[in-house]
Parts: C-alpha cells; structure tokens; sequence
C-alpha cells in the first residue's frame, strides 16, 4: 500500500511540474507594433544567400547562420535598399547545417524571390553575430506574388503575424509609411 501511495504521489508531482505554466513567450505583433520596434520594412528580391558556422566560447560551437542579401526600396521612406539581413538556421550544404524552428521555410528564402522583409539591428544575435536580423524570425518576412491582375500581393500568414491577410503592396506600403510617421 505503501508503495503505491509513494507511485501515485510522485506521479502527481511530474503532472504538476509538467503542466506548470511556463514563463517562454512567442509574441504575437501587430502590424503597427512590427513599425514601430523595426529598423525598416523593405520590399525588393532577394539577390544572394549565404550561411555561415560560428565556434563560440560561451554559446557552443556550430551555430549557424544564414544572411540575405535583398535590394529594393525602403516602405517606410520609399529610398532605394541593398540590405542583409541575418537570422538563426541554415544549411552550408547537405551535412554541414542546422534547423531552425523559428527559422523561413527555404522556398521563402530562395535568391530570386521577391519578399517583405521587417529588420532591426541585433547587438547579439549569439556567438557575438552582430547586425541586421530579421524580426520575429519567419515572422519577418513575407512573399510577393502578382495576382490574375497583375497586382503585387504580399501574402499574409495569419493569425497572430505583422501581415495576417494577403494585402496589396500599395496599399501595405501606404500603411506602413503612415505608421512609421506616428
């Protein structure tokens, strides 16, 4: 009888400590709240990728890292941009790489493709990587595709993401312009 009692107790401890409340948060932004924390959002294609290895000291070794460079036109100032941005994840080539989680599907990140893209600048993004990183991570960037029309359309991702609904881009450019002058 003992033992059991001790079985279920310990058992209900692990539930306890499983099913606690945790502190870790993947924040939801807004449109205006990706504004206002961002560097700039830029639109334009995306002209190179590369990955690179960090052996760090205190982070550990093999961190990967994967830049873009994109050339277009600032949306908040409409001002020509050749940007890189920087977030976790990547492949050097088909043994030497890591995924990440948080990190754009490779479809998005194709050189050629045309995207949205939200930055800021990252003091430490780890393995004293410093630079432009993309905000939010996937939630950073968005693909551009033209409709039976032939208008631009910066495809949402939903609940929860800067851009939740496919939107035209003249009309995400109009908005992100007059949230950044707020």
């Amino acid at each position: 009888m003992k033992s059991s009692f001790f079985f279920l107790s310990a058992a209900l401890v692990c539930s306890a400590l499983l099913s606690a409340p945790s502190n870790a948060k993947i924040k939801a932004l807004t449109l205006p709240e990706m504004v206002d924390i961002a560097d700039d959002a830029v639109v334009g294609q995306i002209t190179q990728r590369d990955v690179f290895r960090i052996d760090h000291p205190v982070d550990g070794p093999e961190l990967y890292y994967t830049t873009l460079s994109v050339q277009g036109r600032s949306l908040v100032d409409g001002s020509e941009q050749a940007v890189e941005v920087t977030f976790a994840g990547g492949f050097i080539d088909a043994s030497n790489g890591v995924f990440n989680s948080e990190a754009p599907e490779e479809h998005e990140v194709a050189v050629g493709k045309e995207v949205v893209i939200f930055h800021r600048f990252i003091k430490n993004m780890g393995g004293d990587v410093s630079g432009q990183g993309l905000m939010a991570a996937h939630g950073g960037i968005y693909a551009v595709n033209a409709n039976a029309k032939g208008e631009q359309i910066v495809l949402g991702r939903g609940v929860g993401y800067a851009i939740s609904d496919n939107v035209r881009l003249d009309v995400l450019d109009q908005e992100i312009t007059l949230l950044s002058k707020n």
